[in-house]
């Protein structure tokens, strides 16, 4: 079965991290009650690679910074938009607006994406 997957990169200062991870679990749970079939949040670990172009350097992370790559997962984009539209629609969303991000939204990279290969 076809799915449909919002994908994300994101800078975040190490420092942060912790924020990060908490702000995180609760999105993460907001996405998963509204209909969401998977939300995941991996930060990088082995960064140095060889080949292709590492994800800080796309990201364009500065010193004391990391990089945060994630998905949700949904039936196709009409399940996305309807659980996006309730997602943002619920007030717990509201305490995570921009002056509390523990990163700056302006230097995440988004999209939507039609699932090509799901073995």
């Amino acid at each position: 079965m076809a799915r449909y997957v919002d994908g994300f990169v994101i800078p975040i200062p190490k420092k942060q991290m912790a924020a990060y991870r908490r702000m995180a679990a609760m999105a993460g749970k907001i996405w998963m009650e509204h209909g969401a079939l998977q939300y995941v949040e991996c930060v990088g670990e082995d960064m140095k690679v060889k080949m292709g172009k590492p994800f800080p350097r796309l990201a364009r992370t500065k010193n004391g910074e990391t990089v945060v790559f994630s998905w949700i997962v949904y039936k196709s984009r009409a399940h996305r938009d309807k659980v996006n539209a309730k997602v943002m629609a619920d007030p717990r969303l509201s305490s995570m607006g921009p002056d509390v991000m523990p990163f700056d939204p302006k230097h995440m990279t988004y999209g939507g994406f039609d699932t090509l290969v799901d073995l």
